[in-house]
């Protein structure tokens, strides 16, 4: 295997990452979040946390890294328009994940808090999923649109 077909391998699994992570997570907070049970929801948020620093994390670091390879390597300008848009909704995503691993954090952490005092969840817990699951919608519409800037190329 070449150089390139690594690359490009590499690419399409961290696309596969960050696009499968997201939305795995996304269903067990939801449904986690569904029990109101303060104990379920802290073991969920416990293993998204983790799942969100292993693998997103690991996959946005990849991403624009194995990008700009193939770009240079196919001789395609960074200046070409359907990468430019790639670019900007890599960080409209990325303007949208940075506080979500904040708040589920800030979840699990109520939740532990709830769980272990004997407590309902508390009101700002409701308003932070709130705010988690609003962030999520513009960063899914963003990395598929990625997908359809990737896939087409279009001469924007």
């Amino acid at each position: 295997m070449d150089l390139y077909i690594i690359v490009k391998l590499t690419h399409v699994i961290g696309a596969c990452v960050l696009f499968g992570t997201g939305l795995g997570i996304a269903f067990f907070m939801w449904m986690a979040n569904r029990t109101t049970d303060p104990a379920v929801i802290a073991g969920t948020a416990r293993i998204v946390v983790i799942a969100d620093t292993l693998f997103t994390a690991t996959a946005v670091i990849a991403q624009p890294v194995t990008g700009a390879s193939l770009a240079h390597m196919t001789a395609i300008p960074l200046q070409t328009p359907w990468i430019g848009w790639s670019l900007a909704l890599y960080l409209l995503i990325g303007a949208c994940w940075l506080p979500v691993v904040w708040i589920q954090i800030k979840l699990r952490n109520l939740a532990i808090e709830a769980r272990d005092t004997g407590k309902l969840l508390s009101p700002e817990y409701h308003r932070l999923f709130g705010v988690w699951f609003m962030l999520g919608w513009p960063a899914f519409a963003g990395v598929i649109s990625i997908f359809v800037l990737m896939i087409t190329k279009p001469s924007l």
